[in-house]
């Protein structure tokens, strides 16, 4: 911990920003999203469930449906409810407060954004190649790496657009293998069987690898509620430290290490 907050300290960490963050405004899951799309080809939800993975089902939807334009429209209304208050997130508060000047997420939702509003923060979103003119010194930026709701097409939602992410050769891959060359990388929100995840950790253990001295490559982290010893060890051979709680609420947990960095 006393290693990622020197780093933090110099200006030289990035912070990723995965789902758990998000749910814990209360925003709809992904069991959830599939339940919607369910019902709109007009299967069973527990049925439908059945036909394969999220992605593969996402992608029926848009073939059948020609575009995931409505289901897109569904997921801002739902995840943008007037019910929701940014106030009620310490998480995001504290995410807002720390002054990363770098933050990635998977995230297609506004509230990293809203909430940057909220408590008059300055921040730059970049959500394709053409806004990193917009980048201005001294604003955060905020790199919505899985696409945004302001474009259908840069959603990653169904299992073509997961492949093409997989490539990783897009704009935004590229300045994320600039971004964390001399950079370590701080991980939060993410649930470490997630394959979007994993195959990150390997892609950046491999760009130090084929372009710099591995034993040169700065550490990363990730933040999990709960210890895994076989995770742990796993993670560490690309270089990832994993750091844990002893608070049994994972959303107190986390609020608790962001306290570090404000």
């Amino acid at each position: 911990m006393e290693q990622l907050l020197s780093s933090f300290k110099q200006g030289n960490v990035i912070l990723f920003v995965g789902a758990g963050v998000s749910t814990n405004l209360g925003l709809p899951s992904w069991g959830e999203l599939i339940d919607k799309i369910a019902q709109e080809l007009g299967y069973d939800p527990e049925i439908y469930k059945t036909f394969g993975d999220h992605y593969a089902l996402a992608e029926y939807y848009r073939i059948k449906k020609g575009s995931i334009g409505p289901l897109r429209s569904w997921m801002d209304r739902s995840w943008h409810a007037p019910t929701i208050n940014i106030e009620s997130s310490k998480i995001h508060e504290l995410i807002a407060k720390a002054n990363f000047p770098i933050i990635y997420t998977t995230n297609y939702d506004r509230w990293l954004e809203n909430t940057f509003d909220h408590f008059q923060k300055p921040y730059t979103k970049i959500a394709s190649v053409s806004d990193v003119t917009k980048i201005r010194l001294g604003s955060t930026q905020i790199i919505k790496f899985h696409g945004d709701f302001d474009d259908d097409t840069s959603i990653v939602l169904d299992e073509t657009s997961y492949f093409e992410r997989l490539e990783f050769e897009t704009p935004l891959d590229i300045k994320l293998r600039s971004d964390v060359l001399g950079k370590s990388v701080l991980f939060i929100g993410y649930r470490l069987a997630d394959i979007n995840l994993r195959f990150l950790f390997y892609k950046l253990s491999k760009i130090w690898k084929a372009n710099c001295n591995s034993e040169a490559q700065p550490r990363s982290y990730i933040f999990s509620p709960r210890p895994n010893p076989v995770q742990e060890a796993i993670l560490n051979q690309w270089g990832i430290n994993m750091l844990s709680s002893q608070v049994d609420s994972q959303g107190d947990a986390l609020a608790e290490f962001l306290e570090n960095f404000v």
